[in-house]
């Protein structure tokens, strides 16, 4: 077992799902999104980058079932006079040749 954030990832829940949400406002914090997100379950960690016009973050429910039932409900959702985006999160591409892209030996 690990953890991740404040509650712990086993093998019968796998490492939950990442949600990607955006369109936040800049002032929405890793806490309001942890509160809101515990409305459909577990959340295991709560991420937000900020950039000049709109936040984002990175949600991890500790169950897939969890994560499909926080898309349904937070997709479109109002927050901060904002409508968010929530979908799943793409994993990150790996490249196979281990090396940097653009790297010329």
């Amino acid at each position: 077992m690990c953890f991740t954030g404040e509650q712990p990832v086993t093998k019968e829940t796998g490492h939950g799902r990442k949600t990607r949400c955006g369109n936040l406002s800049n002032t929405t914090s890793n806490d309001d999104l942890r509160q809101l997100f515990t409305q459909a379950g577990a959340v295991a960690l709560v991420a937000v980058t900020k950039d000049r016009d709109t936040g984002h973050a990175l949600i991890t429910l500790v169950t897939r079932a969890d994560t499909r039932k926080a898309i349904s409900m937070f997709n479109a959702y109002r927050l901060d006079e904002r409508s968010m985006t929530v979908n799943l999160a793409r994993p990150r591409l790996v490249h196979t040749s281990g090396r940097p892209h653009g790297f010329q030996p």
